[in-house]
């Protein structure tokens, strides 16, 4: 039992830190490519700190624990809309702007809706996995899509955006070599620094993804051994490791919530919920399908009424998600904790 509890608080340690290092390089690098805060926060780091709910329900799944992956999907899910929002907004109130609720707000709650219609029948195959992987691949297009809408690219190396049409007039160019080599001489050293920065990041987040694998793996392990050693259900277990790497995406809101960046908190949320229900649940069903016999209806529209509370907190009361609405969507986070057990 202590080899086990020392494998699953261990692991998640591991998880903790190196999908926040996996979540802080992806940001780094999307900064320096110049994409928008809500781009960052949906896509970047939604799929980063969704990376161990991937690798946890994905090695259960593998392992012909299917109820235990699904369990920590429906758990993570739930989770990022009450532990994860409720938190940043007692902290700091969200600002929600319409057109976020409108478009990438719908599309989670529609993302939970799929996966709620597909864990109904008690089943998942094969089929439906590679479904909602073809419907996750949509989502993220419709998220690039969105987030690149009036937005505008950055280039480091001239400090332009692709929007900046503005020639220079003849009494403002230089015939001056000397300082024309100067100043393409600046440009070379901005870029060099900028593509080493780039490289830096791709290699350290590689390596805090091949991290996260390996704490995935010892935080499943020592839950799984420590489950079975207090008789506790494949869906309780499911819902400790899902709150366990639901702690990435709490560490990033309130850090989003510090800095008073709601597009980066609800960002967050939205996207790991759709990598969630789509990404992460596709990848179960191909590499685990099966028969669920502990993750029933009751479970699955507890998700659904979090989601859709949070959604409504959001939508009302000027689009802002108050600290009085925090502390409820904190308190129904804590009902469903007692309720799965």
């Amino acid at each position: 039992m202590l080899l086990d509890a020392a494998s699953a608080i261990g692991g998640l340690i591991l998880l903790i830190l190196a999908a926040d290092r996996l979540v802080v390089s992806a940001v780094r690098i999307s900064r320096a490519l110049g994409v928008s805060t809500i781009l960052i926060g949906a896509v970047i780091v939604g799929f980063g700190t969704s990376a161990p709910e991937f690798l946890v329900s994905g090695l259960a799944a593998s392992e012909g624990r299917l109820d235990l992956a699904v369990s920590n999907i429906v758990s993570s899910n739930t989770a990022n809309v009450t532990l994860v929002l409720g938190s940043a907004a007692i902290l700091a109130t969200i600002v929600a702007q319409r057109r976020v609720i409108r478009r990438e707000g719908a599309l989670m709650f529609a993302a939970v809706v799929v996966l709620s219609a597909t864990l109904a029948n008690g089943f998942l195959s094969i089929f439906e996995g590679v479904v909602l992987w073809l419907l996750m691949i949509g989502a993220v297009y419709l998220l690039v899509r969105w987030a690149g809408e009036g937005g505008a690219l950055f280039d480091p190396g001239s400090g332009r955006t692709e929007f900046d049409t503005d020639e220079p007039s003849e009494d403002r160019i230089d015939d001056d070599d000397e300082e024309r080599r100067d100043a393409d001489d600046e440009r070379d050293a901005l870029d060099r620094s900028w593509r080493r920065e780039v490289g830096r990041e791709i290699i350290i987040g590689l390596l805090a993804l091949v991290v996260t694998l390996i704490a995935a793996d010892l935080l499943l392990d020592g839950a799984v051994g420590l489950g079975e050693e207090f008789g506790l259900s494949a869906a309780f277990i499911g819902f400790l490791t899902g709150v366990g790497t639901s702690l990435p995406e709490l560490s990033a809101g309130l850090a989003g919530a510090r800095r008073r960046q709601s597009d980066l908190v609800l960002g967050n949320v939205l996207g790991s919920n759709i990598f969630n229900s789509l990404g992460v649940a596709g990848t179960a069903a191909i590499l685990g399908p099966g028969a669920l016999t502990e993750v029933d209806v009751p479970i699955i529209g507890l998700m659904l009424v979090a989601c859709l509370l949070a959604g409504v907190f959001a939508y009302s009361g000027r689009e802002r998600i108050s600290r009085i609405e925090g502390f409820a969507l904190l308190a129904y986070f804590f009902a469903y904790a007692a309720l799965i057990y």
